[in-house]
């Protein structure tokens, strides 16, 4: 038996997760635990020892946490439900809902770091610069730790089966998660926050330049509002079915299948998960074929992993 009839043989489903869903999903809640144990840490020694400094960036963590538990709910819903029928196309998109819903929550938080500086340059408050500065590694070390356990290796694997619907095994392109990739940008906004911080608290401590720590917090703020604006775009895109203008499926597709007179009258390709691609292929064709014949001609697309052929005689 062929890997292709093997294939076609095998049950039906519609999981359509990453490769690394479970491995990431792990992940994620040992960010949220590193995160909470800082966040009732600092709380408790600002409470202890009258320092504000720390119990403000004890606050900062805990919304800091609360933005990885969306993606770690997300991941767990996903998998738990990977093979509910009442998801016609699996549950592969809920990253990327919670990818857009990271983003937004994103967006705010530039904006109200962006508020806060202005704020703060019209109405300069006294800093505490050693204990703020202090406050401010100790924040950049959690965070690199953070970004360095969420950090993406691509080495994806799509997964699927195949029967009418062709679910291909043997793809091994990268695929983006866009669930991981908002956790990562929320601790990698979090270490640039800290950086601007520290730099500012250091030369405001040296040169008396106070107005260089609401300053940088703009110029971290428009960062940030930048990564989130493309995390929505890219997540918003894969919610609405739209493909980017460098994704090559459909052009693979009809030079596949358009030869011999064979001619694609209409054709759908969109995302169904990290790494996993439905297409509804319709041919019209003089001497048509079976759909088996025209999905064997797609095997070689390993983002393919939900075919569906529809074939009809040319007048």
């Amino acid at each position: 038996m062929t890997d292709l009839q093997a294939r076609l043989s095998s049950p039906h489903d519609h999981v359509f997760l990453g490769d690394n869903h479970e491995r990431n999903e792990r992940r994620t809640w040992l960010i949220i635990a590193i995160t909470a144990t800082m966040m009732v840490v600092e709380i408790t020694a600002g409470s202890i020892y009258g320092s504000m400094a720390l119990v403000a960036d004890g606050w900062h963590m805990s919304t800091h946490a609360a933005a990885m538990l969306i993606a770690a709910l997300a991941y767990f819903y996903a998998r738990k439900n990977a093979r509910n029928p009442r998801f016609t196309f699996g549950t592969g998109k809920l990253g990327d809902l919670a990818g857009f819903a990271s983003a937004v929550v994103l967006a705010l938080i530039a904006l109200l770091i962006g508020w806060e500086s202005l704020l703060r340059l019209y109405s300069p408050v006294a800093i505490d610069f050693p204990q703020a500065i202090t406050v401010a590694v100790i924040g950049l070390g959690v965070n690199l730790l953070c970004a360095w356990l969420l950090r993406d290796d691509h080495a994806h694997h799509h997964h699927g089966h195949g029967h009418d619907h062709d679910h291909d095994h043997h793809a091994h392109a990268p695929a983006s998660d866009n669930n991981l990739r908002a956790a990562y940008l929320h601790v990698l906004a979090d270490a640039l926050t800290s950086v601007l911080a520290i730099a500012a608290l250091v030369l405001g401590a040296l040169y008396g330049w106070n107005w260089m720590d609401p300053a940088m917090g703009i110029v971290g703020g428009l960062v940030i509002a930048r990564w989130s604006w493309g995390l929505i775009r890219d997540a918003g895109g894969v919610l609405l079915d739209y493909l980017p203008a460098d994704e090559e499926l459909p052009v693979e597709i009809r030079e596949a299948i358009e030869v011999n007179g064979d001619q694609i009258a209409d054709l759908h390709v969109w995302q169904l998960g990290p790494g996993h691609h439905a297409a509804i292929v319709s041919i019209r064709s003089a001497v048509p074929k079976e759909p088996s014949a025209y999905r064997d001609k797609l095997v070689h697309i390993h983002e393919l992993s939900h075919v569906t052929i529809e074939v009809e005689k040319a007048a």
